[in-house]
C-alpha cells in the first residue's frame, strides 16, 4: 500500500513539472518559416515617405535571430508555427503578391500590413493569401491595391472573423459569396470613392448570413441600388454600423437606433436619405451619432434625453423643425454637439449650457431665438461655439470672453444689441466674430484688453464713437481688422501715431464708416490689404501719405472725394479700386505706365465713374498679369486699347489680345466698328464677353466656342449677321448662362447640338459664390466681388443685373431673322430665367416641354409664326411673371391655373384663333368643364431643382407682382436671401484670400 502511494506521488509530481517546464529547445522558429518570411523581406522595399519612420522595423529581421523574437512576428509557445504578423505602419513598398513565400506559412492566424504602400490584385487561384485557410483576421486598409475583390477571397478564406480592406484602390460589385464569412465579427470595405458597390441582394445576404456581425464599415460603397428593408435583418450584435456617402436613399428604418447593442451608428452624406428619430427608446449604449447632411425629418424628441452614455451628436444639415428639447441634464459624458443647418426654431436650452464635458457646440444657421443666459459657468472646456445665422436677441453677455478654452467665438448675423458689456476676466480668445447685428454704443476699453486676438470683426453693427491708435495699438497680435459698416464709428488719430506699431496686422477695413482723413498710423504695419471705401475722406493723397505701404496688395478707395493721387501707395499691388471719385485729367498717361513698378503684380485696376480724359497708352495690354482693367464712364477718347465700356471710342477693336489671362472683356456702348479680333481665343481664361451696343460686322465668330470658361456673350445691337455655324455647338461651348445676339440680322434655324450642350443652362440654379469663384477650402477669389453690370431686356425694359449676375440664365435670341420650329431641347434648359425668342420667323407649335422651364420668370415668344395650342404643360411655370404670346397664329382655350390667371389681355393679342379669359372670345366646350390645373406638378423624370421648390414655398403666388418685381430682384440685389448671402460672405473671405496668399508666398 506504500509502495502503491509512493509511486501516485510520483506521477504527481511528474505531472506537474511537465506541465510547467519550458519545451527543451529555445528556438522554437521552424526553419522553413524563417526562410518564408526572409524570402519575403527581399521582395519588398522600405520608403518612409509617408510615415516619418517604420513602427516595425523588417530590415531587423536576420538569420541570427529567432524568427519567433523578431519584430511583428509572433509564434505558438508550443509548436513554433508562425500565427501572426503585424508588419502596419512599417513604410513598405512593393507587390505583396509577386510572390507566394508567405503560403507555406500554413498556421498563419492573422495579419496585419495595413497603412502601407503595398499594390497589386486580388486576383484568383493566385494569390498567396488564399493557402491561409486557418486565418482568423485579415488587415490590408489603407495601401494601393486595385482590381475587384476576389469571389475566390470569401470563398477560402472562411473561417476570417475579422476583415479590413478598406482605403484600396478596389473597384466593381462586391460578390454575393460573402455571406460565407458567417464567423465574421467585423468587416471594413470603405473606399475613397464610390468604385466599390453594393447590390441588394448581396447586401441583403450579407445581413441575413453574417449573424455575429458587431462592427460594419461600409463608408463611400455604392449603395444606391440596394434596397433599406434588409437592415431590418441586421445582428442584434451589432456595435458600430458605419455608411457614410453610400448614396443611400429612401426612409430609414427606425428600429435600427433601437438595436440593443448598437453604440455607434454613422449615416452622413447621404442626401437621399430619409427618416425620423425614434420618439421612445433608443439603444441605451449608443455614443457616436453622426446623421449629418441627410434628410431626416420631423422634430428632436424628448426621448434623446435617455442617451446618458452618448459622446458625439452631429444632426446638422437635415430637415429637422421644431424647438431644441431642454432634456441635456443627464447627457453628461456629452462632448460634441452639432445642431447646425437645419430649421430648428425656439429659445436656446438652458441645460444645454450646463455641458461640463462639452468641447464643441454648433447651433448655427437655424431660428433659434430668444436671449443669452446671463451666466454660465459650466463651459470650461469648451473650444468652439456655433450660435451664428439665428435670431438671437439681447445683449452680449460678458462671460463669451472668459471662457478658459475658448480660441474662436461667432455670434455674426443676429439680433444682438448693444451696449457690450464690461469684460471682467479677459480669456485667451482670439477670434471675435459679432458682424450683422444690431449692436449699437461704443466699442468698450475693455475690448482692448483681449491681448490675444487676432481677428476682430465687428462690422455691420450700429458702434459708434471712435477708435482710437493707442488703444488699438494694445492688440499686439492683431492680423484682421473689419469694422466695415458702422456709420458713425470714426477712426481718431493723433500726432503720436507713428509711435505706434501693429506688427501683425495685415487686413483692414473701414469701409462704410466716418473716417474723414487718411490713416497714418497703419503705415507702421505690415499691411496687405486695406478698404476705405465709403467714408468721408476728400481731397487728394499726397506722396507722404502714400509711403509706408511696401507690402500692400489691396487697396479699395472707391466711392470718395478723392480729387488727386500723387502717388500709387506700395509697389506690390494686386487690386486697386478707384472707382466712383472725382479724379480727373489725363492722369492715365502716368499711371498706366508698363515701366511704373506697381504694374509688375497688378491685376485688377478699376477707375471707373471718374473725370478722366485724354488716351490710353496701348502700351498697357502688355502687362501680363492684369486681368481687370475699368476705365469706363469716364471721358476717354482715341483708339481702344482693352476694357472699356460707356466711354466715346471709335474704330475698330485692335487684333493684338495676347493676355490669357483676362477673364472680363466689356467694350459695349461705344461706336466701335469692323470685325471681332480673332486674337481674342488667346484669351482662354475668359468668362464675359459684352461687345453690345457697337457698330461690328460680322458673322458670328468661329472661334468663340473654344473659349473653355465663357459664363457670358453678349453681342445685341450690333451688324451681325448670317447663321449660326455648327462650330459653336461644341461641348466647350458648356459653361456659357448668358447668351444675347439680339437686335442683329442672324438667319437660318436653331442646332439641336447646340442646345444640347448648353450644359450650364441644364444644371440646377447655382447660388453665389459658385465652384468657378472658391478654392477648395471654399474662399472666395475677390476678383469676383467687383460688379460686373450686365443688362438683358424682357418686354421692353432693359434690366441691369451686377451681384445677381452668377446666378441669372437667360437666352435672348430676338429680333433676328431666325426660323424653322422651335426644338423639344429647349425643355431641357432648366436653369432658364428669361427666355426671348420674340420678332424672328419660328413656326410651327410651342413645345410641350416648356413646361419644364420651372425657374422661368419671362417668356417672349411674340411676333413670329408659332401655330397650334398653347401647351397646359406651361401651366407649370410657377415662376412667371412676364409672358408676351402676342402676333403669332396660336389657336384653342388658353390654359388655366397658377400664374396663368394673372395675365392679361397683352399677352395673347394678335392671336385671332385664341378663347378664353382674359379675352372676351368665348371657347366652345362639347367635352364639359377642364379640370382645374394642379398647384404644381412634377413629371415623372423631370429634373426640377430643389433649389426652386425651396423658393416656390416662400415665394408662392408672390410673383404674379410681375415685371416690377423682376426690376427689384435684378437691379437692387434682391430677394433678401441673395443679399444676405452675398454681403455675408465677401468681407470674410477676402481676408482669408490675403492670408492664405501671404502663405503661399511665404
Amino acid at each position: 500500500m506504500g509502495s502503491l502511494c509512493l509511486v501516485l506521488v510520483i506521477l504527481q509530481l511528474s505531472w506537474s513539472l511537465s506541465s510547467t517546464v519550458a519545451p527543451p529547445s529555445s528556438h522554437l522558429c521552424l526553419p522553413h518559416q524563417r526562410d518564408a518570411l526572409l524570402h519575403f523581406k527581399t521582395t519588398i522595399s522600405v520608403d518612409c515617405f509617408r510615415d516619418s519612420y517604420p513602427k516595425i522595423d523588417i530590415e531587423s529581421w536576420n538569420k541570427s535571430i529567432d524568427c519567433c523574437s523578431w519584430e511583428g512576428v509572433e509564434c505558438d509557445n508550443v509548436t513554433g508555427h508562425v500565427i501572426g504578423i503585424d508588419l502596419s505602419h512599417s513604410c513598405l513598398v512593393g507587390s505583396l503578391f509577386a510572390n507566394n513565400s508567405l503560403s507555406q506559412l500554413h498556421n498563419l492566424q492573422w495579419l496585419d500590413l495595413s497603412s502601407n504602400n503595398l499594390e497589386g490584385f486580388l486576383l484568383e487561384n493566385t494569390s498567396s493569401l488564399f493557402h491561409f485557410h486557418g486565418l482568423r483576421r485579415l488587415n490590408l486598409a489603407d495601401n494601393a491595391f486595385d482590381g475587384a475583390i476576389s469571389t475566390e477571397l470569401f470563398i477560402q478564406l472562411v473561417s476570417l472573423t475579422h476583415l479590413n480592406l478598406s482605403s484600396n484602390g478596389f473597384y466593381g460589385l462586391i460578390p454575393h459569396n460573402i455571406n460565407l464569412l458567417s464567423s465574421l465579427v467585423s468587416l471594413d470595405l470603405s473606399s475613397y470613392g464610390l468604385d466599390l458597390r453594393f447590390d441588394s441582394q448581396g447586401f441583403d445576404m450579407l445581413a441575413t448570413n453574417l449573424t455575429k456581425l458587431r462592427n460594419l464599415v461600409l463608408d463611400t460603397v455604392d449603395m444606391s441600388d440596394v434596397a433599406l428593408t434588409p437592415f431590418l435583418n441586421l445582428s442584434s450584435s451589432l456595435e458600430h454600423l458605419s455608411l457614410s456617402g453610400c448614396k443611400l436613399h429612401g426612409e430609414f428604418p427606425t428600429q435600427v437606433f433601437q438595436l440593443p447593442n448598437l453604440k455607434v451608428l454613422y449615416l452622413s452624406e447621404n442626401e437621399s436619405l430619409t427618416g425620423f428619430l425614434p420618439n421612445t427608446s433608443w439603444s441605451s449604449g449608443l455614443e457616436l451619432l453622426d446623421l449629418s447632411n441627410c434628410g431626416f425629418r420631423g422634430s428632436i424628441p424628448a426621448s434623446f434625453g435617455n442617451l446618458t452614455q452618448i459622446i458625439s451628436v452631429d444632426l446638422s444639415g437635415n430637415s429637422l423643425e421644431g424647438q431644441i428639447p431642454d432634456v441635456f441634464g443627464n447627457l453628461r459624458k456629452l462632448t460634441f454637439l452639432s445642431f447646425s443647418s437645419c430649421s430648428l426654431s425656439g429659445p436656446l436650452p438652458i441645460t444645454i449650457f450646463n455641458l461640463t464635458k462639452i468641447t464643441r457646440l454648433d447651433l448655427s444657421s437655424n431660428h433659434l431665438e430668444g436671449p443669452l443666459p446671463n451666466h454660465v459657468s459650466e463651459l470650461q472646456l469648451l473650444e468652439e461655439l456655433g450660435l451664428s445665422n439665428n435670431s438671437i436677441s439681447g445683449v452680449v453677455p460678458s462671460w463669451l470672453f472668459t471662457l478658459p478654452s475658448l480660441p474662436r467665438l461667432d455670434l455674426s448675423y443676429n439680433k444682438l444689441v448693444g451696449p457690450i458689456d464690461r469684460i471682467q476676466k479677459p480669456s485667451s480668445i482670439q477670434e471675435v466674430h459679432l458682424r450683422y447685428n444690431n449692436i449699437g454704443g461704443p466699442i468698450p476699453d475693455s475690448f482692448f484688453d483681449l491681448v490675444n486676438l487676432t481677428w476682430l470683426d465687428l462690422s455691420s453693427n450700429n458702434l459708434s464713437g471712435a477708435i482710437k491708435s493707442d488703444m488699438l495699438s494694445k492688440l499686439t497680435s492683431l492680423e484682421v481688422l473689419d469694422v466695415s459698416n458702422n456709420s458713425l464709428l470714426s477712426l481718431s488719430t493723433s500726432g503720436n501715431d507713428v509711435n505706434y506699431s501693429f506688427p501683425q496686422l495685415t487686413t483692414v477695413n473701414f469701409s462704410g464708416c466716418s473716417v474723414r482723413q487718411f490713416p497714418s498710423f497703419f503705415r507702421t504695419s505690415n499691411l496687405e490689404s486695406l478698404d476705405l471705401s465709403n467714408n468721408r475722406i476728400s481731397g487728394g493723397i499726397s506722396k507722404w501719405e502714400a509711403e509706408g505701404w511696401e507690402g500692400l496688395q489691396w487697396l479699395d478707395l472707391s466711392h470718395y472725394f478723392l480729387t488727386a493721387l500723387e502717388q500709387f501707395p506700395g509697389n506690390n499691388l494686386g487690386k486697386l479700386n478707384l472707382h466712383s471719385n472725382l479724379l480727373q485729367g489725363p492722369i492715365l498717361s502716368t499711371c498706366l505706365n508698363p515701366q511704373i513698378p506697381i504694374l509688375k503684380e497688378l491685376e485688377e485696376f478699376i477707375i471707373s465713374e471718374n473725370k478722366l480724359t485724354g488716351n490710353v497708352p496701348s502700351s498697357i495690354c502688355n502687362v501680363s498679369s492684369l486681368a481687370l482693367l475699368d476705365l469706363s464712364e469716364n471721358s476717354l477718347s482715341g483708339t481702344i486699347p482693352d476694357y472699356l465700356r460707356m466711354n466715346n471710342f471709335i474704330g475698330k477693336i485692335p487684333n493684338s489680345f495676347v493676355n490669357n489671362s483676362l477673364s472680363r472683356l466689356l467694350l459695349n456702348d461705344n461706336q466701335l466698328e469692323g470685325l471681332v479680333p480673332s486674337s481674342l481665343v488667346y484669351s482662354t481664361s475668359l468668362e464675359i464677353l459684352n461687345l453690345g451696343n457697337n457698330k461690328l460686322t460680322d458673322r458670328f465668330p468661329r472661334w468663340i466656342a473654344s473659349l473653355p470658361s465663357l459664363q457670358v456673350l453678349i453681342l445685341r445691337f450690333n451688324r451681325f449677321y448670317g447663321s449660326l455655324p455648327h462650330s459653336i455647338a461644341s461641348s466647350n461651348f458648356s459653361a456659357l448662362r448668358i447668351i444675347d445676339i439680339s437686335a442683329n440680322e442672324f438667319t437660318g434655324t436653331l442646332s439641336t447640338k447646340l442646345l444640347r450642350n448648353l450644359k450650364a443652362m441644364k444644371d440646377k440654379p447655382r447660388e453665389w459664390l459658385n465652384s468657378s469663384y472658391t478654392d477648395i477650402f471654399g474662399i472666395v477669389d475677390v476678383s469676383c466681388i467687383y460688379e460686373i453690370p450686365v443688362n438683358v431686356t424682357t418686354k421692353g425694359l432693359e434690366m441691369g443685373l451686377t451681384k445677381t449676375l452668377d446666378i441669372f440664365v437667360s437666352m435672348d435670341l430676338s429680333n433676328n431673322q431666325f426660323s424653322g420650329e422651335i426644338l423639344e431641347d429647349v425643355g431641357r434648359l432648366i436653369s432658364l430665367q428669361m427666355l426671348n425668342f420674340s420678332h424672328n420667323n419660328f413656326t410651327g407649335p410651342i413645345p410641350a416641354s416648356f413646361g419644364n422651364l420651372v425657374a422661368l420668370e419671362s417668356l417672349d415668344l411674340s411676333s413670329n409664326k408659332f401655330s397650334g395650342g398653347i401647351p397646359s404643360q406651361m401651366t407649370n411655370l410657377t415662376f412667371l411673371a412676364v409672358l408676351n404670346l402676342s402676333n403669332n397664329k396660336l389657336v384653342g382655350p388658353i390654359p388655366h391655373g397658377n400664374q396663368f390667371d394673372t395675365f392679361d389681355n397683352d399677352s395673347y393679342s394678335g392671336n385671332l384663333g385664341l378663347c378664353g379669359l382674359p379675352l372676351s372670345k368665348q371657347c366652345v366646350n362639347h367635352r364639359g368643364p377642364d379640370p382645374p390645373s394642379p398647384l404644381v406638378v412634377e413629371h415623372e423624370g423631370s429634373k426640377i431643382p430643389f433649389f426652386w421648390q425651396v423658393v416656390m414655398m416662400g415665394y408662392g403666388s408672390g410673383v404674379v407682382i410681375g415685371l416690377s418685381l423682376g426690376y427689384i430682384v435684378f437691379t437692387t440685389g434682391r430677394p433678401w436671401w441673395f443679399v444676405r448671402k452675398v454681403e455675408r460672405d465677401w468681407q470674410y473671405n477676402f481676408t482669408k484670400w490675403v492670408q492664405r496668399n501671404k502663405v503661399r508666398r511665404n
